[in-house]
Formats: C-alpha cells, sequence, structure tokens
C-alpha cells in the first residue's frame, strides 16, 4: 500500500511525524511544498480541511497532525497498550501543544513591535512555565514521558525544533533532560540517517 505525506518544506508540525516514519522503517512518499509560495491553490483544494499535513495510505487519508503521528506511531510500537498510559502520554501531547499555541501566535502576528513582544513573552515566560515542568516529568520517568521512547517523546522533539527555527533560539538550553532527549531521538536508527540528508531548514 503507497504511502505519503504531504508537508511544507521545513520542519513545523511535519516532522515529528517524519521522525517517526523514518524511525519505523516504514517507506513513504515525503511531499513538500515551499511554504513562501502557499497557498498553492490546487493543493489546498485537494486537502479535507485546506490544510497540511495530510497522510496517505492508498486511497485513504488522514489529516491533523496529532492523529497523524499517533497513528503511524502505533504501528512503530511507540503507545502502549494500556488505556492509562495511553491517556497520559495523550496528556503530555496535548501539554505540548499548548506551549506550540503560544508559538502559533508569534507566527501569526503580523505587526513587528507586537511580534517581538511575543517573542519576548515566550522566551521569558512561557518556556520557563512549560519547560521546567516538561524537565521535571521527564526526569522522573527516565528521561522520556512514558518511562521509555514514546510517540510524545518525539512530539516534544519536533516542537522544539521548529520553535528554535522559527525564534531563532535554543529552548532548550539549561534542560539538559531535554536536550539529553533530542539527541537520543536525533541519532534513533532511520532518523540519524534521515537527517544526514536533509538539506537546513530556513524561513
Amino acid at each position: 500500500m503507497a504511502k505519503k505525506l504531504q508537508y511544507f518544506d521545513l520542519n513545523g508540525l511535519g516532522e515529528s511525524i517524519r521522525y517517526i516514519l523514518y524511525y519505523s522503517g516504514e517507506k513513504f512518499e515525503d511531499v513538500r511544498y515551499d511554504r513562501s509560495s502557499w497557498p498553492i491553490q490546487s493543493v489546498k483544494d485537494s486537502l479535507p480541511y485546506g490544510q497540511l499535513p495530510l497522510y496517505q495510505e492508498g486511497n485513504r487519508s488522514l489529516n491533523q497532525s496529532l492523529a497523524i503521528a499517533r497513528y503511524v506511531a502505533v504501528k512503530a510500537n511507540l503507545l502502549p497498550s494500556d488505556p492509562w498510559d495511553q491517556a497520559v502520554l495523550d496528556a503530555a501531547v496535548f501539554n505540548i501543544y499548548d506551549f506550540w499555541s503560544k508559538v502559533g501566535q508569534y507566527i501569526r502576528e503580523k505587526d513587528a513591535a507586537a511580534k517581538e513582544a511575543v517573542r519576548k513573552e515566550i522566551l521569558t515566560e512561557t518556556v520557563v512555565f512549560y519547560f521546567s515542568r516538561f524537565e521535571k516529568e521527564l526526569k522522573a520517568n527516565n528521561g522520556y514521558f512514558g518511562g521509555k521512547l514514546s510517540w510524545a517523546d518525539f512530539i516534544l522533539i519536533g516542537i522544539v525544533e521548529t520553535t528554535n527555527l522559527f525564534l531563532n533560539a535554543e529552548v532548550e538550553k539549561g534542560y539538559p533532560t531535554i536536550v539529553a532527549l533530542l539527541n537520543k531521538i536525533r541519532s534513533l536508527p532511520g532518523v540519524k540517517s534521515y537527517i544526514a540528508t536533509r538539506k537546513p531548514y530556513s524561513l
């Protein structure tokens, strides 16, 4: 069954999915669009809600980045079987996306002064609030959100890397357990070789 992931040619909400797919060894078509040229109307019109990413298997398609990531994570054995343990990881992912919503505010802001004010708030307040809690949770669970490698860990690293790209920062600095997880994910089989062959992202 042919598999395809459509997203922009940057990390964003698609990179965690790419990492999981490459880690799992899944063969898939990695379709990328230039963000500066978006919207490409013919592509946008073909999407269920006009948004990327979109994952396809044969004639089936799935939108929403978290739904896609969770689905491919199941196939990569990155989701526990116990419902409570699943819910704990889901909560971690939702917390990560709560942080991401603030970064999204920065990305969407058009006024230069307001944009810089949001950036400052993120780096001085939002990162401290969320990352201190992520750090504590990881540290208490063997360096992972669920005690061992899971899809939530991939989500965090994808969001960290994307935040760094958009804010021109290193938000993980000062949080050694998050840094350690970042290095672990980047060193995984499949992920490491993918990173070595991709071109640097730029805005």
